[in-house]
Formats: structure tokens, sequence, C-alpha cells
């Protein structure tokens, strides 16, 4: 029985061979890594993940693929499957002292979240490989300036080194979505390259920051810093927050750092 893509899944299962193939020569797995794929859906990439590193843990929401995926796989080495929700799935329970990679075909409508979810337990994650609609790979490597340019570019790339790798059609998947997708590359720094004296900090400013992108840093961060504080950094208050580089927002908040 075929299964019927499930859209509260948000699923959209790749079936072109040629990205397949690119998929997999960007990941390069590697016998003994500990490989973790997010949302296998039918098992696109999981085989020849699988073959090549021949184990493989994978993380599934949907209960209705888990059986096809343990028949289809049954060959090609160990695939341990885990029915729960990505979510809300502890990753460092797979690490046993090594470091993760994380791969995926991320369902588009929890891809943001999913993505601040692993990236709170990057301590353990070498290196993160996931397709996502082209719109949030954009966001996540734009420049300061850009019309991109926003809160996940900034905690992102705090966080991460981007590296936006291919743009796929919307023709690779089945049912197609009304959007590009690109594949993306994420390394989390071994130290962050401006240093934060309080990450709970940096995410309260940010987000304030912006939540009134069209104002000035001003009167956009006024109930967290005053003009002084903003000028005690090195940035201009006039500036708006779409100009303000990452060096400057880890500035603001070890500023902010002070205050608490």
């Amino acid at each position: 029985m075929t299964h019927k893509a499930r859209k509260r899944f948000g699923q959209n299962f790749l079936h072109d061979p040629l990205v397949i193939q690119r998929i997999v020569q960007a990941i390069n797995p590697r016998p003994g890594e500990r490989l973790v794929e997010i949302g296998p859906g039918q098992g696109a990439i999981t085989l020849p993940l699988l073959k090549a590193c021949q184990h493989l843990e994978v993380v599934e929401l949907d209960r209705d693929l888990v059986q096809p995926l343990a028949e289809k796989t049954a060959t090609a080495g160990e695939l341990v499957i885990h029915q729960q929700d990505a979510l809300r799935f502890d990753f460092r329970s797979l690490s046993n002292g090594e470091r993760l990679r994380t791969v995926g075909n991320l369902p588009y409508n929890i891809s943001t979240p999913l993505l601040f979810h692993l990236i709170e337990q990057s301590d353990v994650i070498q290196d993160m490989h996931f397709m996502l609609q082209k719109e949030v790979v954009d966001r996540m490597a734009a420049a300061p300036g850009s019309g991109d340019y926003g809160r996940l570019s900034v905690m992102v790339q705090y966080h991460c080194r981007v590296e936006p790798l291919f743009r796929v059609g919307p023709g690779a998947f089945k049912p197609a979505p009304k959007v590009d997708s690109a594949f993306v590359r994420l390394i989390p720094w071994p130290e962050p390259p401006f240093p934060v004296k309080n990450t709970g900090d940096l995410t309260v400013l940010v987000r304030q920051a912006f939540s009134q992108r069209r104002k000035t840093l001003r009167n956009a961060l006024k109930h967290l810093l005053s003009e002084q504080e903003i000028k005690a950094t090195g940035t201009d208050p006039s500036a708006r927050p779409e100009t303000i580089s990452l060096e400057q927002y880890v500035a603001l908040a070890n500023q902010l750092a002070t205050k608490t």
C-alpha cells in the first residue's frame, strides 16, 4: 500500500535520484561515524546512507512509516528507528561520547524551531546537513544590509558556520512543494567567533531588535539599552536592526549583561 504524504507532518518525499546522489556525496558518510537522520520518510537517503556507514539512527514521527522503512533497509545495515517527535527528542542521548552528524529533509512547517532545538544541543553535533525551504537557507546565510538578514541569520551564525550547497526544484519531491528548496551544511563553531557573556541576553536583544526592524536601534531597544549604552559599544543608535553585524549584536548583548 502506497503511503500518502501527510500535510500535518509537512511530508514531501524526495524521489529524484540525481538530487539524492548529490546529497549523499555532500554528506560523505563513513563507517564508524554516528549518523542521525531526522524524518527519513520513505527512506530515499536512508538507504544509501546506511549502506555507506553500516549503522544509522533515525527519528521518525509517523508510525505508519516505521515498518516499511525497517523492511526496506533490512539487508543494508543496522538501522535503529526512534519513533518520536524530533522537536522533543534528546539528541545528546545518542552521542555516547562521540559527536553526531545529523542529516535530513526537514518538514518545512517546523524547520526553524527544529534548528534551534538542535543548536541547543550543538555541543554533541559535528555537523548538520539539511534540506530546507530555500527562503530559510537564504535567511540563515544572509549578510547585514540584505533583505533576508534577520533574527534567524544572527542566531544561527552565532552558533554555526553556514554553507549553502545547492538549490533543489519542487519536482524533486512528491508531492511537489510550492517553493524552491536548498541543501545546506551547518558546522557548529568550536568556540563562537564573538563570545557572548550570556546567550539568553543575545536571544532577547536580537528578538526585540527584529520585532520592530523598521525602527532605529534607539527606539527598538529603548526598554533594554539607553542611547548612551548603545553608543558605548561603538554602535550607531540611529542604525536599523538589519544593518547591524553579528559582532555588534554580541557587543550590545554583552552591554546588556552588565545591567543584570
